[in-house]
């Protein structure tokens, strides 16, 4: 169904847009949250204004957080967690405790809905961007270390990982190769005895009238014999 956005809504249009969604999703979100009205043909006659209503408001947001996107943009966070041997954590950072830290750090709250991410549930660095508005979205880094050690070590442990599959795949490649060589090779040599055999057996076969003679004079001479 069509619907007309009455705001801006991140990864789906700008206040005043015409957009079509699934059913379920206006009825039960977009609708009761007064984002957005059915696009009857007397409420897209009200777009243009609503669209000039959206610029002032966005430009005047835009302004206020422009700030702090720019002491957002590749700050550094990190956290502290219980993993296994394989870098798998006993749980996981999710979208509420970055907000949390985040909103902590420069003194704006930050919803968990404006973390764009999974949970993490791994040891390592992240890179994860942060929705304040629809034009603003600065990316932060997240660094999950284990409990006692280091950001850095966390860092050097991806690194090593990342090293470590890179020659597992160079040496899959590097045997695969080899074989593909090597079946060539094979798949070579029985082209060339084929071959062979081919040639080998045109010499046998007559070629010119008096080599047919000459066989057919053999072949009455033995039906004698």
């Amino acid at each position: 169904m069509k619907v007309l956005l009455l705001e801006d809504i991140y990864k789906l249009g700008r206040a005043g847009d015409v957009k079509k969604v699934a059913p379920g999703y206006a009825r039960n979100y977009l609708m009761p949250q007064g984002m957005a009205v059915l696009a009857t043909p007397g409420a897209v006659k009200q777009s243009g204004r609503i669209k000039k209503q959206g610029e002032v408001i966005r430009a005047k947001v835009n302004q206020e957080l422009g700030g702090v996107a720019e002491q957002l943009a590749g700050k550094r966070f990190t956290f502290a967690a219980k993993a296994s041997e394989t870098r798998r954590l006993y749980g996981s950072i999710n979208t509420q405790m970055i907000a949390e830290i985040v909103s902590e750090e420069i003194g704006v709250t930050v919803l968990a809905k404006q973390i764009e991410s999974q949970p993490l549930r791994m040891i390592g660095k992240y890179d994860i961007a942060v929705r304040l508005t629809i034009d603003l979205i600065p990316e932060i880094e997240v660094i999950v270390h284990r409990e006692g050690e280091s950001p850095e070590s966390a860092l050097e442990e991806e690194e090593k990982e990342a090293l470590m599959a890179e020659e597992a795949l160079a040496e899959f490649l590097e045997e695969e190769s080899a074989e593909a060589e090597a079946e060539d090779a094979d798949a070579d040599q029985e082209s060339i005895a084929e071959a062979e055999a081919e040639y080998a057996s045109a010499d046998d076969e007559p070629t010119t009238e008096e080599d047919v003679e000459e066989q057919d004079e053999e072949a009455a001479a033995e039906e004698t014999a």
